[in-house]
Parts: structure tokens; C-alpha cells; sequence
């Protein structure tokens, strides 16, 4: 079939070896060249084709991509024809890579601008959750591996792509390779705010990208690398979940998505993806080189506490007789395991291992009390049948958004990394509770005491803390934007330390913030 490439002909198919369209009497051939087959799409800067090449042997496929604005008025379409050009010169720049698809034509005919490509056999990620299903931890972290590298080049070339989406990555059907396309939005000239933090902005004319999986800064016209790091973050949010960002919940106050209940994940990458998808660009990875070696370190094995020197472990150790349950798990999950038996063996698990001895006892005999495990379904049971204590207990990781554990105590329990976003723990009692890497986003924590608590690196924003305690409490790197802190105990050592915003309420009743 030859396809009619002019906007506005109301018959565009015709039969395959036609020179002109039967219903306009436009020329079918492009550049006496071209013979557009397909529509592929089209948006407000123009229309996508799927192609052949009539003067190569064997008539290649190729994709021309047609400026076709929506609004003929002279200002927009001199926006339209320069993100037109940018794109075919950031082709010209970057289609060296593998995964990137290569300029191969570019002119301009009939007062229209024309650009060839190549054309990708494949299906886009957001055809293959639609036929395949959502994607799993494993399959997401398979994902990131690969497109990371993908963007690294990319922006090794100065370019920000400013429209990452499931629909703009393509598996390819010759070797299921991610191909990156659609470089319509692309920044490719970086220009750094003179007196601004590092990274925090780049200089642009026009705010382009797709709505929920561009980042604040994108939108206010100020794109970075890392506002393609956010987009990746929306990407695999999608990929797990089948939702579009706009039917997700968003955070009353602070406007951010509120993805973590839909998702299941590891402490680890769950810790990855939350630096992803910061609001703030200050606080969000910098790079995809960074995100790269987080994923690294969170997949190495760690060395065990106590462990026999380097020289003493040359030899191998033979294989377990029994089945490890451990082989079968995604990397992410094992690290978490890993770190769990690690910090028992350290006796950083909540237990105080230099208890008082009885008199005349044998200390090699007095054994702490082994901590408990419990998983989500069996914790929230064991609530509704009248359970307040949960001390010495190990719930790492585990998913519990807007659960009511109201009025507990979580003494010496070990509860990093679980997901608590929206929970009501009001009136709990958390001495010496290590709450690492934590989630309680929006969660009501009010009058509740963390004497001795480890709240390093937790995620507070909008939590309710009015009335709290923190005495002893480690709050360094904590995010506590846009908390409510009003009547709480907590030294300005402790603010310093943890990270607050504007939105902040401090202990006066007041709002403000250190940066």
C-alpha cells in the first residue's frame, strides 16, 4: 500500500505501485525516493510513517518522520521546525550506538521538513505490559541493567532525552534488545544556571515531555540529566503496576506519587527507586552512571562479620548437601537477607548482647533471646487479636501501607526498609528501634517516642510527628519535608542532620526549613 502523506487528505491509502494519491493528486513519493506504506502516529509537531526506500536494493524499511504542526501560527512553527532540526542533529550525534536508531536522511521538501530513520521491528514496553503482564522485581532490575547504559551514552553526548516512557523504548524483535527512540524532545545543548547547585538546571526554550513522567524542573523549563533518571523511575513504576502516573494517588501536600503500596519490592531497590523519582533534583540521582552502581552494590555479596581471612577462604567451601532456599532469590532480595544475618552476628539486630550476668553464672551459657520473625499478614493478625508488643521482633522489608498499628511497641525491633507510607502508629514506642531506609511517608507518628531510634535515611515527608520524641535518635539524612514536628522534642543538632523544606512545621508551630 502507498500512504499519502499530505495533512489533510481524507483518503490517504492508495494501491501499492500508484504515483499519485486518487483523492488529493498529491505525489505519493517522497523525495522521488520514499514511499510511505503505514501511519505510525502523529502529534502535535508532526506524523510518523513507516517507509521504504525505492532507490536501495531490496527497498529497505525506514521511518520518515513528517514536521506537521498542529497550529500554523508563526511562533509555534518555529518551534516546531527547530525541535525538528535538533532532533535530526542529535540523530546525526548520537546513532552511532547499538540501541539508539540512525539518522539516515534529513531535507526539506514542499515546504515541509522530512527525516529518515531507522525503523525498529519490535514492540514497545507498553504494548508488552498490555500482552505480557507486569513486570516483577527481577524483570525490572533486567531493565534497568540494560537501559541504563543506554542513557549513559546518551547523555555522554551532552543530550537530554526529556521523553522517557514505556511507549518510546522498543524490544526488538531481532535479539530482544531495548531500543531507545523518539528524540522529538530532545535537550542537546546543556548550559548550567550560573550561581545554582550542580545539576540543579538546565537552560531551555521549551518545556516538552509527556505529563507525569516529566519531573518538576522539566517542567518549569529547566531540564537536567537527572530529570531523565525521574522518567526512568515513572517508567518502571508502569512497568510494575499497568497504571498511567495520573491514576495514582499523589500526596496531598507535597504533590508526589504514591506508588509504594501498589509495588512489592526488596528494601534495596525500593531504596533505588525512591532516589529515582525524588521531586527535589538536589536529592535525586545526578546520573545513570549512579544509579548503575547502586544497583551494583546492592547485588554484591557482602563479606560475613567474622569472617576468616582473605587467605584462609582461597579454597572454595564444597557444596551445601541440603537446598539453600537463598539460590533461587532476585540479587536485591539476597543482599537484604544478607544484611539481616549480618547484623545478628554483629549484635546489631536490637539485642544487647553485654546483658548482666547472674552471679556465679556461666556467661558462655547466657544467651540473649533470639529475635522473633514475622511476616505482614501475621503481624496485622496478630494486632487484631489484641497484640501491642512487638519487641526483639524482624520485619525488614516488609510492605505495609496504611496499616493501623496504633499504640505499639517496637523495642530493639528490627524494621528497616519496610514500607509503612500512610500507616497509622500513633502513641508507639520505638527505643532502640532500627527503622533504616524506612518509609513512612504520610503516616501519622504523633506522640510517639524513638529514644535511642535509628531513623538514618528514613522517609518522612508529610508524616505526622506533632508531639514526638527524639531523644538519642540518629536523624541523619532523614527526609522530613513537609512533616508536621509541632510540639515535638528534637534538638536543632537533630534538624541540621535531616533533610526539611518550606513545608516543614517545626516544634514552635512554625514553617520553614534548612536546605
Amino acid at each position: 500500500m502507498s500512504y499519502c502523506v499530505t495533512p489533510d487528505c481524507t483518503k490517504p491509502k492508495n494501491l501499492p505501485d500508484a504515483f499519485l494519491c486518487q483523492a488529493c493528486g498529491a505525489r505519493l513519493l517522497v523525495r522521488n525516493r520514499y514511499r510511505a506504506t503505514k501511519s505510525l502516529g502523529q502529534g502535535g509537531f508532526g506524523a510518523t510513517f513507516a517507509a521504504i526506500d525505492m532507490s536501495l536494493p531490496g527497498e529497505p524499511v525506514c521511518v520518515l518522520k513528517q514536521l506537521r504542526p498542529s497550529n500554523n501560527h508563526e511562533k509555534f512553527l518555529k518551534m516546531a521546525r527547530e525541535l525538528f532540526e535538533r532532533e535530526a542533529r542529535t540523530l546525526g550525534k548520537i546513532g552511532n550506538h547499538p540501541q539508539v536508531p540512525r539518522l539516515l536522511d534529513y531535507f526539506e521538501e514542499r515546504q515541509s521538513f522530512y527525516l529518515v530513520q531507522d525503523f525498529v521491528s519490535g514492540h514497545t514496553l507498553h504494548q508488552e505490559v498490555r500482552k505480557q503482564g507486569l513486570f516483577d522485581e527481577q524483570k525490572i532490575e533486567k531493565f534497568l541493567v540494560e537501559i541504563l547504559p543506554v542513557i549513559q551514552y546518551v547523555h555522554s553526548k551532552e543530550v537530554i532525552h526529556r521523553d522517557i516512557k514505556p511507549a518510546n523504548i522498543i524490544r526488538r524483535d531481532q535479539d530482544e534488545k531495548l531500543v531507545l527512540i523518539d528524540f522529538g524532545a530532545v535537550k542537546n545543548e546543556v548550559s548550567q544556571i550560573g550561581d545554582a547547585d550542580p545539576g540543579s538546571g538546565a537552560n531551555t526554550q521549551f518545556a516538552v515531555g509527556t505529563s507525569g513522567y516529566a519531573p518538576p524542573e522539566q517542567l518549569a523549563m529547566r531540564p537536567t540529566f537527572a530529570s531523565d533518571i525521574y522518567a526512568l523511575g515513572v517508567t518502571c513504576i508502569y512497568l510494575m503496576t499497568g497504571k498511567s502516573p495520573k491514576d495514582i494517588e499523589h500526596h496531598e501536600k507535597t504533590g508526589e506519587m504514591l506508588w509504594q503500596q501498589y509495588v512489592q519490592l526488596s528494601p534495596s531497590l525500593l531504596s533505588i527507586l525512591v532516589k529515582m523519582l525524588e521531586p527535589s533534583v538536589k536529592h535525586r540521582f545526578q546520573s545513570a552512571e549512579q544509579v548503575l552502581r547502586s544497583l551494583e552494590l546492592a547485588a554484591k555479596p557482602l563479606v560475613q562479620v567474622g569472617a576468616p581471612p582473605a587467605a584462609a577462604r582461597s579454597a572454595p567451601p564444597p557444596p551445601p548437601i541440603s537446598h539453600d532456599p537463598r539460590a533461587s532469590m532476585p540479587p536485591a532480595q539476597k543482599l537484604a537477607d544478607t544484611i539481616r544475618k549480618n547484623r545478628e552476628r554483629a549484635g546489631n539486630s536490637g539485642i544487647d548482647l553485654n546483658l548482666p550476668n547472674e552471679v556465679g553464672s556461666n556467661p558462655v551459657l547466657q544467651k540473649p533471646t533470639a529475635p522473633t520473625h514475622m511476616d505482614a499478614n501475621t503481624l496485622v493478625k496478630s494486632y487484631q487479636r489484641g497484640q501491642r508488643s512487638f519487641n526483639d521482633l524482624i520485619i525488614s522489608g516488609l510492605n505495609l501501607p496504611k496499616v493501623q498499628l496504633v499504640k505499639c511497641t517496637w523495642d530493639n525491633s528490627d524494621c528497616s526498609g519496610c514500607n509503612f507510607q500512610n500507616a497509622t502508629l500513633g502513641g508507639g514506642k520505638f527505643t532502640k528501634t532500627n527503622l533504616t531506609e524506612t518509609t513512612l511517608r504520610g503516616a501519622d507518628l504523633s506522640q510517639s517516642q524513638f529514644s535511642s531510634a535509628n531513623l538514618q535515611a528514613a522517609d518522612l515527608r508529610g508524616a505526622n510527628l506533632s508531639n514526638c520524641q527524639f531523644s538519642n535518635t540518629n536523624l541523619k539524612g532523614t527526609n522530613l519535608c513537609g512533616a508536621n514536628l509541632k510540639g515535638a522534642k528534637i534538638s536543632d543538632e537533630q534538624l541540621s542532620m535531616a533533610k526539611t523544606n518550606f513545608l516543614t512545621i517545626f516544634p514552635n508551630g512554625k514553617r520553614g526549613g534548612f536546605w
